[in-house]
């Protein structure tokens, strides 16, 4: 067994056994933090994993502990939704999005092109077109942003 009833169940430990398992973990968490940092990426967390992260590896964020209201605030949805780290997530999810439509589109148009106005109205190409056409309009409006706040957004660093 690898975790023994005394290390599951702390209230039947003495002080300095609790104390030891405590700086164990703590030391753990400590490592697995300062993993982030040497690899490089700590670059890509969301900003309350960043703040995190550095409390973990470093013991304060931007010479503020958890307790500072500034570290608080990055825990709620309004600041990670206002951060730059999300809005180029939602930028690139846009921008991916555009890209799928006009996609769509040169393969509906080519579809109509090779298969003639008969087969391509048959097979429903025009109406598929029409649609792809609409997704891409949709896409590339003003307001296409704005209706993708609350999704993830797409990652920048992925393809």
């Amino acid at each position: 067994m690898v975790l023994t009833d005394e290390m599951l169940r702390p209230e039947i430990q003495d002080r300095e056994v609790f104390v030891q398992g405590v700086e164990a973990i703590v030391s753990a968490q400590r490592r697995v933090a300062e993993d982030y940092f040497a690899d490089g990426s700590i670059a890509f967390a969301c900003p309350p994993i960043r703040a995190l992260l550095h409390l973990m590896a470093k013991g304060n964020f931007e010479g503020k502990d958890l307790s500072h209201p500034d570290v608080r605030r990055l825990f709620t949805r309004e600041t990670l939704l206002a951060s730059d780290w999300y809005q180029v997530r939602l930028a690139n999810q846009q921008s991916k999005d555009v890209a799928l439509a006009r996609r769509h589109v040169a393969s509906l148009e080519d579809a109509v092109k090779s298969f003639g106005t008969e087969e391509s109205t048959r097979l429903g190409f025009h109406q598929r077109l029409a649609r792809a056409r609409q997704m891409l309009k949709e896409a590339e409006a003003l307001g296409a942003r704005a209706s993708l706040v609350g999704t993830l957004g797409a990652d920048p660093y992925c393809s």
